[in-house]
């Protein structure tokens, strides 16, 4: 009972010391406003380019065939994304294109379209040109609507009545049903509709993000502190009362709970914003449900965010007690760091493809599983043996990797001066039980 009492001090102990940093304090608001700020980011934009049309200039000789039926297209629309303004010609080319550069000098226009003689066909060659450094196209629905123009303007001698315009530009619709192929040997799912994929791709994109910042955050904190007592002699103390053991698996309890509240607050502040009425039509408007939310899809994010959490949380803190200055601390975690960002951008280059052969390898990689097996589980559909494989290999993983970072802390907490080298540290292991 005594070992519990000790184990459970050390965490409330850790829990207690960090909820009362100032600087963890003003460092979770500060994300939490940022967060905020992000989700009503579209909003925000859109409120203070409310009633700013882009306006395109041309001139009005040039092509009119082509700028009459485009312009009269925008001016119909009640609320029109674009403004099509027309130029007087100047007497030549030089002196339209200065002409149209002072425009967009003076801020009269974004940009203008210019028209050249197309090669092999009557349709007139479009060019846009504008101050952007990205200018690669033109803006909104303008090559859309010329493609439209073009059209007509081939059929026009095709004697074609409305209706059949009408079912010649009509567009062709194909529907998407993701289907699976693994009934025989079980799968996590049933293959998932357009909507529900597209809810699922946004959860696990915003999960990978929570589960990287969790370890790396959590991760960090553990091992500064370690190194940071290590340093300060505060550990010879501490030693004396707890044991080192303890302490380790104490400190990642506590640790694990500050994170967890940190989580926790974001989302909360994250539903709160989402809820208001501005990102509820939004979310209407881009056909996204927020209840068609696989439940086994939310489990699955929370077991994987805790196997994962654990796993690298042993590794930091035995890292940070063989670190006697923070300063070199950066440096002794950044194997971790790097492991930690392979996993996270295998996940997000990996949404593209989630069931390409390196992926599917990737998710059986302990370091790896709790990114990329949670977002087969949430893209793809993996059989249920290979989740089971892989959450099996990431349990024995974290039991050996805690086995090992438990010897490593027990010896590394009283090394003092220089980092011990693995020979030297292997030497001193031997002398303890874990």
């Amino acid at each position: 009972m005594s070992a519990l009492n000790s184990f459970v001090t050390v965490m409330a102990f850790t829990l207690r010391n960090k909820l009362r940093t100032k600087a963890f304090l003003i460092t979770t608001l500060i994300i939490a406003i940022i967060l905020s700020v992000v989700v009503n980011l579209p909003y925000i934009i859109s409120a203070f380019s409310s009633g700013s049309v882009d306006s395109i200039g041309y001139i009005e000789t040039s092509a009119p065939k082509v700028t009459g039926p485009l312009k009269a297209y925008y001016d119909k629309q009640e609320e029109p994304e674009l403004k099509l303004v027309a130029f007087p010609d100047a007497g030549s080319a030089e002196a339209n294109e200065k002409a149209l550069k002072q425009a967009i000098a003076n801020g009269d226009i974004n940009g203008y379209l210019a028209f050249s003689p197309g090669e092999g066909a009557d349709f007139p060659k479009v060019t846009y040109k504008s101050e952007e450094l990205l200018a690669m196209g033109a803006p909104g629905s303008i090559p859309t609507v010329l493609q439209q123009i073009k059209t007509e303007t081939v059929l026009k001698d095709a004697n074609l009545t409305d209706a059949q315009k009408a079912q010649l530009f009509a567009p062709v619709e194909i529907d998407s049903v993701q289907i699976t192929t693994s009934e025989g040997a079980g799968s996590v799912g049933e293959g998932k509709t357009p909507e529900e994929r597209g809810v699922a791709m946004g959860l696990v994109y915003v999960l990978l993000f929570v589960l990287f910042l969790g370890i790396m955050v959590t991760g960090q904190l553990i091992a500064t502190e370690i190194t940071a007592e290590k340093s300060s002699r505060v550990m010879e103390v501490l030693v004396t009362s707890v044991s080192p053991l303890k302490q380790m698996f104490g400190k990642i309890a506590g640790m694990f709970l500050v994170g967890l509240s940190q989580i926790a607050l974001y989302v909360v502040v994250f539903l709160i914003n989402l809820s208001l009425p501005h990102n509820q039509g939004m979310l209407e408007s881009m056909n996204i449900d927020l209840g068609a939310i696989d439940p086994l899809l939310i489990v699955y994010a929370v077991v994987f965010y805790l196997l994962g959490y654990f796993l690298y949380a042993t590794l930091f803190a035995a890292v940070g007690s063989i670190v006697s200055r923070t300063e070199d601390l950066g440096q002794a975690v950044m194997p971790l760091t790097f492991l930690s960002l392979g996993g996270f951008y295998i996940g997000m280059f990996g949404m593209a493809q989630p069931n390409s052969t390196f992926v599917e390898a990737a998710s059986f990689i302990p370091f790896f599983t709790p990114f990329i097996m949670f977002l087969r589980i949430g893209l793809a559909d993996p059989a249920i043996w290979e989740v089971a494989l892989g959450l099996g290999l990431l349990v024995v993983s974290i039991l050996f990797f805690g086995w090992l970072s438990a010897k490593i802390y027990r010896t590394g907490v009283l090394m003092y001066g220089k980092r011990p080298s693995i020979k030297e540290l292997r030497k001193a292991m031997k002398a303890y039980r874990v």
